[in-house]
């Protein structure tokens, strides 16, 4: 299934969503962004739509909505409109899983040294990453807190957020808004 250029939200079947293991989905990116968010990687749902964060449950959207990044209520199939609104969204590793926890440690750390080149090519102020124990293996940064991080990626804040997929119970829609509240006020 092609990539959807509208907004028309697309139900993949069983089939589909097993066959999305091999798709790939493309970045949301321009330069020089103000948030440039990054997910860890895609799961099988965004794959099969070509859409970030697109499985309906996914807390991404409505948290982006409540922290004022977007003027209303996105869906994944949205996402391409958030370079209207000089933000972006890309992921840690390309591989399409049904979990992030099928990817291995060596490709989490690979995906961090590919997510710094990219980040340097296309100098976003802000790279804001979805998931604490991915950035914390993907940068070898054990410790690592939520919100801003005290290396730079050259000119770029690294930001830290709380995954928002709903498989992520220990941050709830309220606590979300919030943290991804912070990241909307330091811009």
């Amino acid at each position: 299934m092609p990539r959807s250029t509208t907004n028309t939200p697309w139900k993949p079947t069983k089939e589909q969503l097993e066959a999305a293991r091999a798709k790939k989905l493309r970045d949301v990116i321009a330069p020089n962004l103000d948030v440039l968010f990054c997910g860890i990687n895609p799961g099988l749902y965004s794959a099969a739509t070509g859409h970030h964060f697109a499985r309906p449950g996914n807390r991404f959207w409505p948290t982006l909505h409540a922290a004022g990044f977007t003027p209303r209520l996105f869906t994944g199939f949205d996402d391409t409109t958030l370079l209207d609104l000089n933000l972006g969204v890309t992921n840690i590793c390309p591989r399409t899983t049904a979990t992030a926890d099928e990817l291995s440690p060596d490709e989490l750390r690979k995906g961090g040294r590919s997510l710094q080149r990219k980040v340097l090519r296309y100098t976003p102020r802000f790279l804001a990453v979805v998931g604490l124990t991915a950035f914390r293996v993907a940068f070898d940064e054990r410790a690592a807190p939520i919100g801003r991080q005290p290396d730079l990626i050259g000119t770029t804040v690294v930001w830290v957020l709380p995954n928002p997929s709903g498989l992520n119970a220990h941050h709830q829609p309220a606590q979300l808004r919030v943290l991804f509240g912070d990241l909307r006020a330091a811009l």
